[in-house]
């Protein structure tokens, strides 16, 4: 029986699918290296890391809280330990609570403005559920909470957050809007139906056009970082592919089919991994 609630507090924090970690992590990754010059705390590194996994799964319940009532109704979520009623909703706020102190303990180990960035960090992070229903475009509230470990990670390493962080953030909420638009198609009729609110339902046949016109602006503001940061040619060994697969991406959503859409979003993660691969690149060679 407590196996059988330990799986079923596993997938309501959505650890037997890990890509929302690694769209996390990814960008936090790309600002410790920058931030350190290629050589980062790794106590700071070991707090993010773990932070990033925790914080995750703490943002996975607060949604599912949230859509308890329209996750029954949609193909691809009816099935979540709270829709299904495998999990009380009891169950997942005391869990989600018990994510939430282990985040803050985790931060009361880094600097005081680290701490002031997490708080507004968490705020985002449960605001953002309850958004979908308000907000024409709710990805854009979701690119602050996904983004907003740039800044944390900047001011854990350096003590304050430099124009190149504050850019990185703008290119990573950039990035978390291409690619949660890719999610969100796969959910648009049902979203339609009942009455869900996503930039996939405000752009309609046009998405496809707002996608590569941001993942545009998204490799162009890797570049600025890069030339803010003064990373050199090394830098385009991750972002050559990054671009490439962003083309990739554009030919698996061309016909707006829920599961190529689906893998559109999940090719997002080697994006994010080349891109990485670039920073290690101009650093250590």
């Amino acid at each position: 029986m407590l196996l059988k609630h330990l799986g079923a507090y596993a997938r309501l924090a959505r650890l037997h699918r890990p890509i929302g970690i690694w769209l996390l992590l990814w960008p936090t990754l790309w600002a410790l290296w920058i931030a350190a010059d290629g050589v980062p705390d790794g106590g700071i590194l070991a707090v993010f890391v773990l932070g990033t996994i925790v914080l995750r799964s703490a943002g996975c319940i607060i949604n599912d809280y949230a859509d308890r009532h329209i996750d029954p109704h949609v193909s691809r979520t009816r099935d979540r330990p709270l829709a299904t009623g495998e999990v009380s909703v009891t169950e997942a706020l005391v869990v989600f609570i018990a994510l939430m102190l282990i985040g803050l303990g985790l931060v009361l180990t880094l600097n005081r403005l680290t701490q002031s960035l997490a708080i507004v960090g968490a705020v985002v992070t449960v605001v953002y559920p309850f958004a979908k229903r308000l907000v024409s475009a709710p990805q854009f509230v979701l690119g602050i909470a996904f983004s907003w470990g740039v800044p944390m990670a900047f001011a854990a390493q350096l003590g304050h957050v430099p124009r190149e962080g504050w850019l990185l953030f703008v290119v990573t909420m950039i990035w978390v809007v291409i690619y949660d638009t890719e999610y969100a198609m796969v959910d648009r009729d049902d979203d339609l139906r009942l009455g869900v609110k996503s930039t996939a339902v405000l752009f309609g046949d046009l998405d496809r056009v707002f996608i590569g016109g941001l993942q545009l602006m998204f490799l162009f503001g890797l570049l600025l970082v890069g030339q803010s940061a003064e990373l050199g040619r090394e830098y385009l060994v991750g972002l050559v592919p990054a671009g490439a697969l962003m083309l990739y991406q554009q030919h698996l959503i061309k016909d707006r089919d829920p599961q190529r859409s689906f893998n559109a979003f999940l090719n997002n993660a080697w994006a994010g991994g080349f891109v990485f691969v670039g920073i290690l690149f101009a650093y250590y060679f």
